[in-house]
């Protein structure tokens, strides 16, 4: 790797530490700025961060490897994912805007939970906290995995050293700005994400003397697309675009709507994030389709498919280049962790602390608690991520699963269905995490292998979890009148607005 390239990494790292000063002098002085910029995103910034947070390292490392490895079969992953963003921009955003306004102005989802249901400190707070602690324990070490990855096969960095160097940058500006921080680094990130994911493919192509030859080159490794659609089950069809579902449930993206400036301004943010997110899918699959092409023709060697994007920044471009591309991959790796390592702070100051030991703190000290929330989950996510063998895309879907079976139906009832109760609220966050647990974690097939080897494990604890929410609610007692006032409330400034 040439001077110019680490010369290239330096700017983007220096740059990324300079927002978060500039955050830090500008919206930490009470705990709405520190956690939700005091609702006072911009719709732009708000797209971007949401898509930058969403996609992390697994839109330049593990989709473009899903494509290398599966083929055509990772289209259906895309689609789901494009119509799940799509439907939570719809049905989620705004009211959830309004809503978490007029639920006393709740700062987290946990908060918002419990005062959807008139109870302060209800157990569907502490129960929803932990959930969030945990698997965004997860999700941050998957983040982890592919920085060190990325410092490993890029510069010759052992992985622990990359992995190091991951975390510090990111801590280091998420301490400092918080959640204005973290979108406005996310928003310069999906920029970065964006130039390189149509940069990378179309440079790729001209390796060729045209697409019919790419295609073939890469028909040696994978099946044609009418092939692909024939021979994949509906079960395979259903797992794949069920990574959909997930969206309504990811805490750090539904928080982005929560911090938008006006209900008004979601439209906007809708067009934007659609129209980013569906050029950088579409460049993130190109990249693995010319990648196995590639691969077939040149025979360069690749041992890990998840680094083909990796491989074409280093062979194709001139190193100045090369390092604004990697950078794209840092880019999409820290925007993701620097968002769940806030959420999982938030939950941990806002909604564990002071929930269990009822302090009453100003508002310096509980910017203080979250950043020290901070420092504790990268921490743990730093000694789970030393195992450096999980595959990035397999680490995501486990905690994109649990989010979505315990949050997603919760989120939507919550939003839509009035006669919800707070015990409802609880069987369905427990009923849909423990389904995702069992079904992708205990080998109960007579191979030894889980029941995700059949159905993606988001599937089953969806429906289990929306049907708990139902079930329990209706055999309790009717939620209070301050409920019922919150949604007639929400429902007018919705009405309103549009």
């Amino acid at each position: 790797m040439e001077h110019s390239s680490y010369i290239s990494l330096a700017i983007y790292f220096i740059a990324m530490l300079a927002i978060g000063l500039f955050a830090y002098r500008n919206s930490t002085d009470d705990l709405s700025g520190y956690m939700l910029g005091g609702r006072q995103v911009s719709p732009q910034v708000t797209a971007l961060s949401a898509g930058a947070s969403d996609m992390s390292g697994w839109m330049l490392m593990g989709l473009p490897g899903a494509m290398f490895t599966m083929g055509f079969d990772a289209l259906w992953i895309a689609l789901g994912l494009l119509l799940g963003a799509l439907l939570n921009y719809l049905l989620v955003a705004p009211r959830l805007r309004v809503f978490t306004e007029e639920a006393d102005d709740a700062l987290t989802l946990p908060d918002f939970f419990s005062k959807r249901f008139n109870r302060q400190n209800g157990s569907v707070r502490m129960i929803s906290a932990a959930v969030i602690i945990l698997f965004f324990t997860l999700y941050t070490s998957a983040g982890l995995v592919a920085g060190g990855k990325f410092f490993e096969s890029a510069f010759g960095l052992g992985y622990e050293t990359g992995l190091l160097l991951t975390v510090s940058v990111v801590v280091a500006y998420t301490l400092l700005g918080g959640f204005l921080a973290v979108s406005l680094t996310d928003f310069v990130q999906g920029c970065i994400m964006f130039i390189a994911l149509v940069l990378v493919p179309v440079v790729a192509l001209q390796r060729f003397s045209s697409g019919a030859e790419m295609l073939e080159q890469a028909g040696r490794s994978i099946a044609p697309l009418s092939e692909s659609f024939e021979h994949m089950g509906l079960l395979a069809i259903i797992s794949s675009m069920a990574w959909g579902l997930g969206y309504f449930g990811q805490p750090h993206i539904i928080v982005r709507f929560m911090a938008i400036r006006s209900v008004k301004d979601i439209k906007v943010a809708r067009h934007i994030g659609m129209s980013w997110m569906l050029v950088t899918i579409i460049g993130a699959l190109a990249t693995g389709l010319i990648g196995v092409a590639y691969v077939n023709k040149f025979a360069p060697g690749l041992s890990d498919p998840e680094t083909i994007f990796i491989l074409f920044a280093e062979i194709l471009f001139h190193p100045l280049i090369s390092g604004f591309l990697l950078a794209a991959i840092l880019a999409a790796i820290m925007s993701t962790i620097s968002s769940q390592l806030l959420v999982s702070s938030s939950s941990l100051s806002e909604d564990v602390y002071r929930a269990v030991f009822h302090k009453e703190m100003d508002q310096k000290t509980m910017v203080t608690a979250g950043r020290i929330g901070v420092l504790a989950v990268a921490t743990v996510a730093t000694l789970l991520a030393l195992d450096n063998n999980a595959s990035i895309l397999s680490l995501v879907s486990n905690a994109w699963a649990g989010f979505g079976a315990a949050f997603g139906p919760l989120v939507l009832l919550s939003l839509f269905w009035p006669r919800m109760t707070h015990a409802g609220a609880v069987a369905g966050i427990l009923s849909g995490a423990v389904t995702v647990l069992v079904w992708s974690q205990l080998p109960l097939l007579p191979n030894g292998q889980t029941l995700s080897s059949l159905m993606y494990e988001i599937v089953p604890g969806f429906i289990v979890s929306t049907i708990a929410i139902v079930l329990v609610s209706y055999l309790g007692k009717a939620p209070c009148q301050i409920t019922q006032a919150a949604f007639l409330a929400t429902k007018a400034k919705l009405q309103q607005a549009s």
